[in-house]
């Protein structure tokens, strides 16, 4: 197996025997034991073969999640321990994988869990089918059909506080593959008798519910009072129930009518019918004598008719004289005749338990118009019968007879079935089929049913004979045709074998059932199988403006007066029953037996009595014998070897040939004697229980030993392994200390070496140090001796060279006076020498202080020319002043510079934050797609304005905006490309903050919601096309069904937005793909996109179109 399964079969950990068949010895000591041990652990399901034994726990068991759901859906049937979940998922897999109509017979007596049984399987079917909008609404329908007819069907006796009052079954249809299409509901006898007051017991629920849930204007509208005293039909002294809340039960039913698909009008029709019935309960009567002697009955207060005639519509005059009179006609003659008080009452119970039964059988023809399949194809049927069970009480009255005899039908299909299931298996099996005694309780069937002297024919024919028909006279017609059955016994009975049997009251008969003897108290068997209500009181009904109480007496229509007498009860059932039973004959029977462990109604209590009792009425013990009156147990060859291939070192531990021969080689290793078992064509059959425990020994011990063998094995692999783990441990820890010691060892020889080093270069450096502060003091001393010598030797040139001056100016001093002296006279002055000597000086500087001068003049005219000339401050202004000199070129270069680089920080200045904002996406959106994406440069002068979709105005996407909490950065219509085949479907993109989302144009509903974090690359190509894809980070939720293509008339802007919002939040650059070239993951394949030119059928518009699996072809123009 690829996946290891904990599986706990039938066999496994088992507390007392999970299968009564294998029960030894079997007798009813053990069988109660058995099953008491398994109550006392929890244990409530055991079974009989294929048939499921439950006992009611009274309290909640964890055994119901949908976890136990799961655990048994598609499982053996013997694979797990009991449990009502694998009959109901072996008889739905039968249904859906075999073709086979299936029915579950739910029985037992009341407050055994029968209803809850049949929850319990309906809820199962329902959670392993299949799955859709309209399945799940039928399963919903089917679901909530239950609250209804609990509310109007059951009610709280003195065994069981929800306990069902009368029979129903439900054939669930559904479809080819498993999926239900809907349902038929049938009901059985209505104990319309709770209507009237029981002691210690309580009405329909119904009545509690409407009284305690219904509000104050609904009260008023029905002409009801919260107070159950007021009302003669509710019994006080149970009126409450501990743990019931009536009112939520209301509000649950009212639901629950809703959801099957009642109107609020069919809704409301039905509660006035109800508070009818409340109210009719009371009217009560008083007698008078009339002038010709003869007693006639008049209603004591006139408000309650007043009121029930305001709710029903029905005349006042017309209802009060149905209640005073008869009329009985017979060959055009009418005989009106006055009702006494008795028949007054009488008449006033018999029409209030009419128009209840009638309301419920109303209730269950109006579920089934709803939750029937609309569709006309083929369909598969699971019935599921809820019935009660075999009743036994101290006085068993007519309903107890015909209650019982429909058990007796169940249990003579059951025992038929059951052998006829045996048959077909040994016959399938290739297996020898043994005759089987068992008793057949058709002789008890033909007792009841025979159609000339059976019990319900001559009760028909008592009711129906002309002169004075009493009960007394229906028992004495019994004992003269009943007087020598075996099954039948009276004490008026002419047969001698009862003539001394005491025990017999006069009124009474008895009837031996398969389940045990009953006691039948005759009184009242003729008038509750009359169930006579008057023509007159049909008639006031029918007369009612009320429409459902109009259409509850057909029969009340003058024009279709019908003389013929209506069908007796009992014959009505026998029909009913026969209908059953010829349905039940055409489906695969799977049964549950519900076991009541006592009846107080508590939880840990087993009284073993009580159960015993209700063991012999099932008739368990004659199912376990008939089961194993062959083969006691049979199980399918490949689990029996996986199971016992221990036991055999052949098959152990693995067998490589075919299953039964696996089989027989280990069958025949373990000597086990050949009529102790027989092969079938697919599974094992083993006769005597005792064998498979002698088989479970065997393998108990086996699996000790090879525990204690695995135990041994692990020890020693243990040992081993922390043996070799404190090995390498000491291993590590060594060298790591070694390491440690030689690392500490080098710290100290590296700390002594930099030490020694330390001094050895501070001794070398101070005697260098000292070398040369002593060359130092060296040049010193030769410079200030040289310095003092050179100043010396200057000194004295100086003072021979002044010397010489003042020698050569007196000479010329002389020779100057001596010139003069001469020519005096006759030439002009020649110039001083220092008049020489300056001119010289002027030629050597005027040139470069008048460069100097003439320079300064030419940039002070460049500078105030170049203020009269300056271009405007928009930066995109590109004009500036021509040079006027080629040496300024470089500083006119640097002024442009430096003004351009101003003007435009005064420029930027003036914006806002959300125009800075867009400039720096243009500027994001330059650094990527500037020189790379052809689209770019149209992009340019086109304004990022991000929400293109008016959102929170449009109102067709307020559902989209509700469900966007966060800011929308980016809302557009992009095209978002098919994987299959390349075509494109419009979407909503959204991006916000943190998740980009795609939703459906139209509805607005969102698609996809993928978060920032797992978007990891976006591909686009470098054509003029808007295509672009976003690949999501393998493994995330979000990448399941792959990367996304779209197409988008503002690619760049959509990219730009998607980076900086990506590196806002996640602090990493997304990787823009710049391609004609990439991969896409689609599902769990890598799709190759590619760009190409061509020309297109559709203008300028890029088309894509799927090549392969593996290419996906763009066509760009």
């Amino acid at each position: 197996m690829a996946k290891m399964e904990v599986k706990t079969s039938l066999l496994d950990n088992m507390i007392g025997v999970g299968d009564m068949v294998l029960l030894e010895p079997l007798n009813e000591e053990t069988f109660i034991n058995n099953l008491k041990k398994r109550f006392d652990h929890s244990e409530i399901y055991t079974y009989i073969g294929s048939v499921v034994i439950s006992v009611n726990p009274y309290r909640s068991l964890p055994i119901y999640s949908p976890e136990k759901v799961e655990e048994y859906r598609n499982r053996n049937f013997y694979e797990l321990s009991p449990h009502i979940f694998a009959l109901s998922d072996e008889a739905y897999r039968s249904l859906r994988d075999q073709d086979k109509d299936q029915c579950i017979l739910i029985t037992g007596e009341s407050g055994a869990g029968k209803t809850e049984a049949s929850k319990l399987v309906m809820s199962y079917v329902a959670a392993v089918c299949g799955k859709g909008a309209e399945v799940n609404q039928v399963k919903e329908q089917l679901l909530q059909s239950n609250p209804v007819l609990e509310a109007f069907g059951n009610a709280k006796t003195v065994r069981n506080d929800n306990s069902s009052r009368f029979g129903k079954y439900m054939d669930i249809e559904f479809d080819f593959k498993g999926d239900p299409l809907g349902g038929v509901i049938s009901n059985f006898l209505v104990k319309k008798f709770r209507i009237l007051k029981h002691k210690g017991e309580r009405n329909f629920h119904v009545f509690y519910q409407l009284l305690s849930g219904a509000s104050e204007e609904l009260l008023n509208k029905l002409k009801l009072e919260r107070d159950f005293s007021k009302y003669n039909y509710l019994s006080l002294d149970s009126a409450k129930v501990n743990g019931v809340d009536d009112a939520a039960n209301f509000r649950t039913v009212r639901n629950a009518m809703q959801i099957v698909g009642f109107m609020d009008h069919e809704a409301e029709s039905v509660l006035a019918v109800v508070a009818a019935v409340l109210k009719l309960g009371n009217i009560e009567f008083k007698p008078e004598s009339r002038v010709n002697g003869l007693d006639e009955s008049k209603i004591k207060d006139k408000n309650e008719l007043k009121e029930i005639c305001e709710l029903t519509g029905i005349d006042q005059s017309v209802l009060e004289r149905a209640f005073s009179f008869r009329t009985v006609e017979a060959k055009q003659e009418k005989v009106s005749t006055t009702l006494n008080v008795a028949q007054a009452y009488y008449a006033r119970d018999a029409l209030a338990k009419n128009l209840y039964s009638r309301l419920f059988s109303w209730l269950v023809n109006r579920i089934n118009e709803s939750i029937k399949a609309q569709t006309k194809v083929r369909k598969k049927v699971m019935g599921v019968l809820d019935i009660y069970g075999f009743e036994i009480f101290e006085d068993n009255s007519f309903e107890q007879f015909i209650i019982n005899y429909c058990n007796e039908k169940l249990q003579q299909i059951f025992i038929e079935l059951t052998l006829k299931e045996e048959q077909e298996e040994y016959i399938r099996e290739d297996i020898e089929w043994t005759h089987i005694d068992y008793f057949n309780n058709a002789i008890i069937c033909d007792l009841i049913e025979n159609n000339t002297n059976g019990i319900l024919a001559m009760l028909d024919e008592e009711c129906l004979r002309p002169g004075t028909v009493t009960d007394e006279t229906f028992l004495e017609k019994l004992n003269q045709v009943c007087a020598t059955h075996q099954h039948f016994e009276s004490r008026m009975s002419k047969c001698s074998r009862f003539l001394n049997d005491t025990s017999l009251p006069h009124s009474c008969f008895r009837i031996q059932h398969y389940a045990g003897k009953v006691l039948y108290q005759v009184e009242g068997f003729v008038d509750k199988n009359n169930d006579l209500l008057y023509r007159d009181l049909s008639q006031a009904m029918w007369k009612a403006s009320h429409a459902l109480i109009k259409s509850l007496f057909p029969e009340g229509n003058p024009a279709k007066i019908n003389l013929k007498r209506p069908p007796t009860a009992g014959s009505q059932f026998k029909a009913s029953v026969a209908t059953l039973m010829k349905n039940l004959q055409t489906k695969n029977p799977n049964y549950i037996r519900c076991i009541k462990p006592n009846d107080k109604k508590a939880a840990h209590i087993f009284t073993e009595a009580l159960v015993c009792h209700q063991i012999r009425y099932l008739g368990l013990l004659e199912n376990v014998r008939v089961r194993r009156a062959g083969y006691a147990f049979r199980q399918a060859y490949e689990p029996c070897l996986e199971r016992y291939k221990m036991l055999c070192k052949q098959t152990w531990p693995h067998w490589k040939g075919p299953a039964r021969s696996g089989v027989e080689v280990l069958f025949n290793e373990l000597e086990i004697p050949v009529e102790e078992y027989s092969f079938g064509r697919s599974k094992i059959f083993i006769r005597n229980p005792r064998t498979l425990f002698k088989l479970e020994d065997l393998r108990k011990q086996r699996l000790e030993d090879l525990a204690t063998l695995i135990q041994k094995i692990y020890r020693g692999w243990k040992c081993r392994t922390h043996f070799l783990l404190m090995k390498k441990s000491q291993i590590v820890i060594a060298a790591w200390y070694r390491r440690y010691a030689q690392q500490k060892r080098y710290q100290q020889t590296k700390s002594s070496a930099l030490v020694i080093q330390s001094y050895i270069r501070g001794w070398k450096a101070r005697k260098i140090l000292r070398e040369l502060k002593h060359q130092k003091r060296c040049k010193e001393a030769v410079t200030t001796i040289a310095a003092y010598w050179h100043g010396t030797q200057a000194r004295r040139e100086l003072r021979r060279l002044k010397e010489e001056a003042r020698n050569k100016h007196a000479i010329a001093v002389i020779w100057a006076y001596w010139l003069g002296s001469k020519v005096l006279d006759a030439h002009i002055p020649t110039l001083h020498p220092g008049i020489l000597e300056y001119r010289k000086f002027f030629r050597a500087n005027a040139g470069k202080k008048i460069y100097e001068f003439t320079l300064q003049r030419i940039v002070q005219k460049y500078f105030l020319e170049m203020k009269n000339k300056m271009p405007s401050l928009s930066p995109i202004d590109k004009n500036w002043p021509s040079r006027p000199y080629l040496f300024l070129d470089s500083t006119h270069k640097e002024l442009k510079r430096i003004f351009h680089l101003w003007r435009c920080k005064k420029y930027r200045d003036q914006f806002t934050d959300q125009q800075k904002l867009i400039y720096e996406e243009k500027l994001e959106a330059s650094e990527l797609f500037k020189d790379k994406k052809a689209l770019y440069p149209s992009s340019v002068g086109q304004p990022f304005q991000g929400a293109y979709l008016e959102i929170n105005k449009n109102p067709k996407y307020k559902k989209l905006k509700d469900a966007i909490e966060e800011k929308i950065i980016i809302a557009e219509v992009v095209n978002k490309i098919n994987r299959a085949n390349g075509k494109s479907t419009s979407r909503i993109f959204l991006l916000t903050n943190n998740n980009l989302l795609l939703a459906d144009q139209k509805s607005g509903q969102i698609k996809s919601e993928v978060p920032l974090v797992d978007v990891t690359k976006v591909s686009m190509s470098s054509q003029n096309d808007g295509f672009f894809a976003v690949h999501l980070k393998e493994g995330s939720e979000a990448a399941s069904k792959g990367d996304f293509l779209f197409s988008s008339d503002h690619l760049i802007e959509m990219a730009t937005k998607l980076y900086r919002t990506t590196l806002s939040q996640t602090k990493q650059k997304l990787n823009i793909e710049i391609s004609d070239e990439f991969l896409v993951q689609f599902r769990q394949d890598k799709v190759c996109v590619k760009f190409i030119q061509g020309n297109q059928k559709n203008g300028s518009v890029p088309t894509c179109k799927r090549k392969n699996n593996r290419l996906l072809e763009v066509a760009v123009p």
